[in-house]
């Protein structure tokens, strides 16, 4: 691959400040608000900001992640953010950086708008994954290695979400002492490591939203913190053109018109237009029209999310820049100063003389997919293996039954969010990868839950007591006897044609159907008996990108590449009318539309099946998968099933396809079990070599497993003030104790520990020494030896006990993440490691002096393979 950008430290300031005398006032309101790119170029990116061309500066897209780039295009899923935590490494973090720096130059895009540095706080935020998990040291080691990989190919990182975005509510109350040392910290990294420009978030941070709070923005991230980028809005984060005084330098998505989709939850307050805006009245009939199109596939319908509206704008009145300039409540002062730092940030990485990226008709570069397999293996947790269950023997694959709709599929990214769309080319389900590598095998695979399912026939229909669907397409009435048209089948129609169908269905037996709308080229939308049940969630301008994509809507694609709309209806007997209708992308590609459905019945014969391949074979590898919901277990009846797989054959694995912790009642009953995550795009190839140990698993929990989800400090219903609440406002009342740290002071065992993971291979610690270096760094050396029979990596964590001796005003959580590094040896090896603490992370924020303090005395220092696994310790005096 091509070696990185050189990108300078800082802008060059006496060239921005001369371009910005030649600017008109209209020029500067061209670098701090967004607007709609013209169709002519839209990428299908998230957001487009017009630059000033004839003084040439150039335009910028925004484009959402993680993972990966979301544009209209195809481009590589990598493995989701927690996913790339578990690795521990450093060098995954920036590899994949480089991937997503490499794919948006690719695609035209100049900001990526990652990483995610939020702390996994709460099981039932609903964009948890995103996070990097629950330890501030881990977020801000992985985001800033991602930021350097990103920003090495010329691109920009933007770090999100400044601050406390880590709950369901909109209103967030977090003490000054954790403020600084958990929820900021990674933003320190993140500004250390060079990132051009910060996301402020929706919520309030005590009282006052993020984006428009001044002492946040100035003091804390520019003055304390030595942030010398841009803040831009989270979109639609703006509910006044204050906000350009306060800190918050780039409004996104910006001017928008009424058939934007954000039309209806939102205002630019950064525009320049005389006209009076008319008023915005947020509801939650707004909400779910954005927000809540794309229901979970595993909710029956008729549950829906609680979005929480307080997070936009409700105004009668929306004042912009240009009424705020002539009450004189803005000055233009105000608007050049945002506007020098976002075309710092321009000037810094070259784009003045070279122009924003174009995007290219080449593929993918060499070498990326690699990257994601290997990070995908690098990810797998090994959490459980009795027996030596794993690795799979050459005589386990004489007869080896694999189940689970994982099992046929990878689940590459399973949940719809703002992750790169893939590429189905790359994607390959373990079971196929597994008989390429090893072709004698004998593997009998049982899908269980078969998540495409079958075109309802035409003898189960009728319209106008005529069989079959009535279809009309451009002012034509036809008559279809399945509603089944897909390039695999030979029958997908023109593209940009827009039909409609209508029939009756006869339902012989009552009970819970599955009903799969599935299609590509075009969005569509079911109704039964007059209601809305399902639609695809792809929106021009808005949500996930604006075409319709494989795999977009459902935890996984159809089998033959089609996007997954799932609904489970409870349908009584008798006739049920149901509607479909379409409606444009952007793609231009074929329309293909399909209404599957899984029947009771048929869900008991997958059922069946799965339970005979368990019998039947030597051991069993069953695929487990969750999205975001129910909190904390997994899906439907798989517990059930894997209880009842148990009971046929002993000899059981577990993979988890989740993205975090699930309960596993079945846990004491199966042999072996190893958290896959999601994948991406390489994740079949890359379980098939954890299950086949052609490669070891060393990947350790990024987030402490509990037994149970009342376990956790958001969720203890001790403290209800710490999880959602119907008026949106979270306490952080745990202050430091997140995570490990709150089940220690609690004395509380978790089911697997931060930090937790298995290997094929045993590795020893030994001759532990530390030092202190002339720059208060902590130095600790130590050998480390691999005393098993395969090669592998391990993964040394150093954790550091609070002062003997309480400080006043002052919380210390009995140990703290100071350090870890991920190490490669082969059998037999022995290798001196040194590990470097770094001054701050020694330190604790003292609230009276408003600095960073070193507490004085001894502290222990402890050597460990997770949390709560020690294997040296040394007393330390400070």
């Amino acid at each position: 691959m091509a070696a990185d950008v050189q990108v300078r430290p800082e802008a060059d300031q006496v060239r921005v400040d001369a371009l910005l005398k030649k600017m008109t006032l209209e020029d500067k309101f061209n670098l701090v608000r967004g607007m709609t790119e013209d169709d002519s170029t839209n990428q299908g990116q998230a957001g487009y900001l017009p630059g000033v061309p004839r003084l040439g500066v150039p335009p910028l897209r925004l484009a959402d992640g993680p993972p990966g780039v979301l544009t209209r295009k195809e481009s590589i899923i990598p493995t989701s953010t927690m996913g790339l935590a578990a690795t521990f490494s450093k060098q995954d973090a920036y590899d994949n950086g480089v991937v997503i720096g490499k794919e948006a130059s690719r695609l035209g895009i100049d900001v990526a708008l990652e990483p995610f540095i939020n702390m996994f706080r709460d099981s039932g935020f609903r964009r948890g994954w995103n996070t990097y998990g629950e330890d501030p040291l881990l977020t801000g080691s992985m985001g800033a290695q991602v930021i350097k990989g990103i920003q090495g190919q010329g691109v920009m990182a933007q770090a999100k979400h400044l601050v406390g975005y880590d709950m369901t509510g909109f209103d967030v109350s977090i003490p000054e002492q954790a403020l600084h040392e958990v929820y900021l910290a990674p933003f320190q990294d993140a500004i250390d490591a060079g990132v051009a420009s910060i996301m402020c978030s929706y919520n309030k941070l005590n009282g006052e939203f993020a984006c428009g709070n001044e002492h946040l923005l100035e003091q804390v991230l520019r003055n304390q913190m030595g942030f010398k980028g841009f803040v831009t809005s989270d979109w639609g984060g703006v509910h006044s053109a204050s906000y350009i005084k306060k800190g918050m330098d780039m409004e996104m998505p910006g001017r928008i018109d009424e058939k934007h989709p954000f039309w209806d939850i939102m205002r630019s307050y950064y525009d320049n237009t005389a006209l009076q805006q008319p008023a915005l009245h947020t509801s939650m009939g707004s909400m779910k029209k954005v927000f809540a199109r794309p229901m979970p596939e595993e909710w029956m319908v008729g549950q829906r999310p609680n979005v929480m509206m307080g997070q936009f704008p409700n105004d009668e009145k929306p004042q912009n820049l240009f009424l705020a300039l002539r009450d004189k409540t803005v000055k233009e002062q105000d608007i050049e100063r945002a506007a020098s730092r976002v075309l710092g940030q321009i000037e810094r990485f070259g784009l003045l003389d070279k122009g924003s990226h174009q995007p290219q008709s080449t593929p993918m570069e060499d070498g990326l997919s690699a990257i994601v397999r290997r990070t995908s293996e690098h990810s797998a947790v090994l959490l459980k293996n009795r027996d030596n269950v794993l690795p799979l023997t050459g005589d386990d694959l004489k007869g080896l039954a694999m189940i689970g709709p994982g099992a046929v599929q990878p689940v590459a990214l399973g949940v719809s969010a703002e992750h790169s769309i893939g590429m189905p080319q790359l994607q390959v389900g373990p079971a196929d990868a597994l008989h390429a590598l090893e072709p004698q095998a004998k593997i009998n695979v049982a899908v269980a839950n078969d998540m495409t399912g079958i075109a309802i026939s035409a003898d189960r229909v009728s319209f106008d007591g005529k069989p079959g669907w009535a279809r009309e397409q451009e002012g034509q009435n036809h008559r279809d006897g399945q509603l089944a048209f897909t390039a695999a089948t030979g029958n997908a129609l023109a593209a940009n044609t827009l039909p409609s169908w209508k029939t009756r269905l006869n339902i012989e037996q009552e009970g819970d159907y599955n009903l799969n709308l599935q299609m590509l080229g075009a969005g569509a939308v079911l109704k039964v008996d007059g209601k809305i049940i399902g639609e695809s969630s792809s929106l021009k301008n808005a949500l996930h990108g604006d075409v319709v994509h494989p795999g977009q809507d459902a935890l996984m694609p159809t089998t033959d590449g089609l996007n997954n709309v799932r609904r489970m209806v409870k349908l009584s007997r008798g006739e049920h009318l149901l509607e479909v209708s379409t409606y444009n992308d952007t793609s231009g590609a074929p329309v293909q539309v399909r209404l599957a459905w899984v029947t009771p019945q048929m869900r008991e014969v997958n059922r069946a099946q799965a339970l005979a391949a368990a019998r039947g074979a030597k051991k069993v590898i069953f695929f487990a998968w969750a999205r975001t919901d129910p909190q904390f277990g997994l899906p439907g009846d798989q517990d059930k099933l894997i209880e009842e797989i148990a009971a046929i054959n002993p000899n059981l694995v577990v993979v988890l396809n989740t993205s975090t912790p699930v309960a596993m009642p079945w846990l004491g009953k199966v042999k072996g079990l190893v958290q896959m995550w999601w994948t991406g795009d390489e994740g079949g190839p890359a379980t098939a070599n954890i299950l086949t140990g052609r490669s070891n698993p060393a990947g350790r929990l990024p987030f402490t497993w509990a037994h149970s989800l009342q376990d956790y400090p958001a969720t203890d219903p001790r403290y209800p003030e710490r999880g959602q609440q119907l008026d949106g406002v979270v306490s952080y009342t745990e202050g430091v104790n997140l995570g490990y740290r709150w089940f220690e002071s609690q004395h509380k065992a978790p089911l697997f520990a931060f930090g937790y993971g298995l290997s094929y291979s045993h590795f020893d610690y030994s001759a532990l020494k530390t030092g202190r270096l002339r720059n208060g760094d902590l130095k600790v050396d130590f050998k480390l030896t691999n005393s098993g029979p395969v090669a592998g990596d391990e993964v040394p964590q150093l954790y550091l006990s609070a002062p003997q001796k309480q400080i006043q005003g002052a919380e210390f959580a009995p140990q703290t993440l100071v350090g870890f590094d991920r190490i490669s040896l082969k059998a037999g090896e022995t290798r001196d490691v040194s590990i470097i603490v770094p001054l701050r992370k020694l330190q604790y924020w003292a609230t009276q002096s408003k600095s960073w303090q070193l507490p004085q005395g001894e502290r222990t220092l402890r050597l460990a393979s997770a949390s709560d696994n020690v294997r040296l310790s040394q007393t330390v005096p400070f």
